[in-house]
């Protein structure tokens, strides 16, 4: 895997730089603002620091990790670790841990700290708050011990580095199962849970740190992911948009924040048509949306009037169509859907996006999927974030179909309540990190 930063004025401009370096198949792994450093370095403007990674065929997992991308991915770690279990105890003895001779100095040295300037105090505590989970976790697995103690037990582990060994191996199981049980908790499918495992062990190094291994989880999961594919602009206008799937979902409040996103924000001209003839609250509350963002609203009944209508939006950008919710067992239903979606093969640039709620048992989401999955090629938005507490079905979903997330919303609120799928931010979720 290879793990580059790039750095420039903007996010935009650092991917650039990566993605003309590396390819379009770079994952960002970690946006954060930086200044240069030096003297005076809180003069100097802003930059934007972009990690990214790239899986190569023959990926091996590197013996030491660069101590920035440590840095950059810490609180992360961090986070993860205290949900796994992990009691973080004072910043002097976890300090101790990674350097007892730093320790030392830090606490033979009373007189001398307190005429310290102010920026070596600042860079003392700046050092604590970066102690690595490396050291985190290795304390929680030792027993306390007193100092004799504890360098007879070093005397030992010299002479015997086959217990060693064992021991080392022991703990690093313990951890992979605390890793396992905390996907588990969140719904992640046992099946995709012990692959990302397997790949884990596959991976690993004798005597690789904890963090180290939790890097390589982090990292392989954003991997599985993969970029968010939203709706993008089509050179040939206008794009159509089909938004599918079963009832009860939100897609009607979806399409009115994207097209909100797209007229208010964007400055985009939008037009808004339904197809959902069988509920008419459904079709009068995307025509509220409409007047509201004054924009074109249309009710479809067959294809020619689909047709029909795209003659009248040919000089729009974005054409977003709402369909009628139906129950994926009910085949007159489904065919009607799927003419409706074939209408336009050939005539324009389309996509097709399956609104699902993060809320729906696995096993319905699979066969809904597999409904879908028969008509054409799709794009996934999870709706309903803020109703649930585990979001294993987000990668459920994506291994099991291999389509793309675009986007997911986490409430009523147009626009406000939708946003670009950020894998990084979901993986960080699903190994117990808070959001």
């Amino acid at each position: 895997m290879i793990i580059k930063k790039y750095v420039g004025k903007t996010e935009e401009e650092a991917s650039a730089q990566a993605k003309a370096e590396l390819g379009e198949n770079v994952v960002i792994m970690n946006v954060r603002n930086t200044r240069k450093k030096g003297f005076f370095h809180f003069l100097k403007k802003q930059q934007v620091e972009v990690t990214v990674a790239l899986e190569e065929e023959n990926e091996r997992y590197p013996q030491e990790a660069d101590r920035r991308q440590e840095a950059d991915i810490k609180e992360t770690f961090r986070q993860v670790a205290q949900a796994v279990g992990v009691s973080v105890k004072e910043e002097k003895s976890l300090q101790a841990l990674e350097n007892p001779v730093r320790d030392d100095k830090l606490s033979g040295n009373k007189t001398e700290s307190k005429v310290e300037s102010k920026t070596e105090q600042s860079n003392v505590a700046l050092e604590e708050k970066l102690d690595t989970i490396h050291n985190m976790i290795e304390k929680q697995f030792m027993h306390p011990e007193k100092e004799e103690e504890k360098d007879k037990k070093d005397k030992k582990e010299k002479e015997s580095t086959k217990e060693d060994s064992k021991e080392e191996n022991s703990e690093m199981l313990r951890f992979m199962k605390l890793l396992y049980n905390t996907m588990l908790d969140n719904e992640v499918n046992e099946k995709y849970a012990n692959q990302i495992i397997d790949e884990m062990e596959k991976n690993a190094l004798p005597n690789m740190p904890f963090d180290h291994a939790l890097a390589n989880v982090y990292q392989k999961m954003i991997l599985k992911f993969g970029k968010a594919d939203p709706i993008s602009p089509s050179e040939q206008t206008p794009k159509v948009v089909f938004f599918v799937g079963p009832t009860g979902v939100g897609k009607t409040t979806t399409i009115a924040k994207i097209a909100s996103k797209f007229s208010v924000e964007e400055q985009k001209k939008v037009a808004l048509l339904t197809a959902d003839t069988y509920r008419i609250a459904a079709a009068e509350q995307l025509r509220t949306y409409a007047n509201i963002l004054e924009v074109p609203f249309r009710v479809i009944y067959s294809v020619d009037e689909m047709e029909s209508a795209l003659r009248d939006f040919r000089g729009f950008d974005y054409v977003l169509v709402d369909t009628a919710g139906h129950s994926h067992h009910n085949q007159t239903q489904k065919e009607n859907m799927n003419a409706f979606i074939h209408s336009l093969d050939g005539l324009v640039e389309k996509e097709v996006h399956l609104v699902l709620s993060a809320t729906t048992k696995y096993r319905d989401l699979l066969s809904i999927a597999d409904t879908y999955m028969g008509m054409t090629e799709f794009k996934i938005i999870f709706t309903k974030l803020d109703e649930t507490t585990t979001l294993g079905n987000l990668l459920n979903l994506k291994l099991y179909t291999g389509a793309s997330l675009s986007y997911i919303t986490c409430g009523q609120n147009v626009p406000d309540d939708i946003e670009i799928f950020n894998p990084q931010k979901t993986v960080k979720q699903l190994l117990g990190g808070k959001n």
